[in-house]
């Protein structure tokens, strides 16, 4: 019979379609992924093609060149320039789209891919997530800083170089700000973070679990919004990405690492996106919200019913998926 679960983090009902679920094996990507080299002439993040990008942040170098840069976005989705300005007039509202939103180009050669970079590379790339996001928050207009990955066209990807965004905006997402004040309800119900007691759950239980490690844990979660949706938590509690230690960068590089690459063998390879989903740096005392990196396989799509009801619907079952991913093997 199908189970409708509620996800205690976002408050959506989710029904999990038992009886219509498909086997995990029945998720993988169709076709191969045509071959990529390693250099594209046109590609303005390939090493060699500097000067195609906008105005560069900040870079980290490497013997006679560099491993990861960070550059504006040439086409962004809020202004680098201009004040902040919210204007009320009647039932209209409107604030000034000003802020930030960046490219981090993740290795200059444009055929990599996190499943299969170096684990250096990708602690480079974490260490400049941090930079950055800390970097963005020092700016008076920003109330909120995305910072996400589209990996493949279904994805919402336009250039296949490995690269991630950010974005920083003058307001805060409603569902961020829902995310927040459930957080706040189930602290001021139990005493304790819902992230953390998720973690212990999870741990408890263990059939939802992807990877452990000393520091992070991958699982899908209980009542997961898409087929193959991974949480990646840090065990300790912190409401802030800000807050992420060297040792705890090293240990969430390899975890995302090793997550991914479970998805590339597992599922050939799909379409996903990665968000992390964090409080500001000023609210690194919080004790109610629990910062962590959500990844989303593109292996369904949203229809009629979702969008009417608000409420999705998984053809996969938590519990079998994730041992599905938890068995492959690099």
């Amino acid at each position: 019979m199908p189970e409708m679960r509620l996800n205690l983090v976002t408050r959506d009902w989710v029904i999990i379609a038992t009886e219509r679920a498909k086997k995990p094996e029945d998720f993988k990507r169709a076709e191969a992924r045509p071959f990529i080299e390693p250099y594209v002439e046109a590609c303005p993040f390939c090493a060699g093609n500097e000067a195609k990008t906008a105005a560069e942040k900040s870079r980290l170098r490497d013997d006679g060149g560099w491993r990861v840069r960070v550059v504006a976005n040439k086409y962004p989705a809020v202004a680098a320039e201009g004040e902040k300005k919210r204007v009320t007039d009647g039932v209209k509202r409107m604030v000034s789209g000003v802020g930030l939103h960046e490219i981090i180009i993740e290795s200059p050669l444009h055929n990599s891919s996190p499943a299969l970079m170096e684990l250096r590379c990708i602690e480079d790339v974490v260490r400049v997530y941090k930079e950055r996001f800390l970097a963005a928050y020092a700016d008076a207009r920003v109330e909120h800083v995305i910072i996400f990955k589209n990996y493949g066209a279904s994805a919402g990807t336009s250039l296949e170089h490995p690269h991630t965004q950010l974005i920083g905006i003058p307001v805060v997402p409603v569902k961020f700000r829902d995310r927040v004040q459930a957080a706040m309800h189930y602290f001021d119900d139990t005493g304790s973070c819902m992230m953390c007691d998720m973690i212990k759950m999870e741990l408890k239980d263990g059939r939802r679990v992807v990877v452990e490690s000393d520091y992070f844990l991958s699982f899908i979660p209980y009542a997961s919004l898409s087929p193959f949706h991974i949480w990646i938590l840090p065990k300790r509690h912190s409401a802030t990405f800000a807050d992420i230690t060297e040792a705890e960068i090293q240990d969430f590089a390899r975890q995302l690492k090793e997550t991914l690459l479970k998805f590339y063998i597992g599922l050939d390879d799909p379409d996903y996106n990665y968000v992390i989903r964090s409080s500001r740096p000023a609210d690194a005392g919080n004790v109610y919200s629990h910062w962590y990196l959500s990844i989303i396989p593109r292996l369904s799509s949203v229809a009629g019913f979702e969008l009417g009801s608000g409420i999705y619907l998984n053809a996969s079952v938590p519990e079998e998926t994730a041992p599905y991913l938890k068995g492959m093997r690099g």
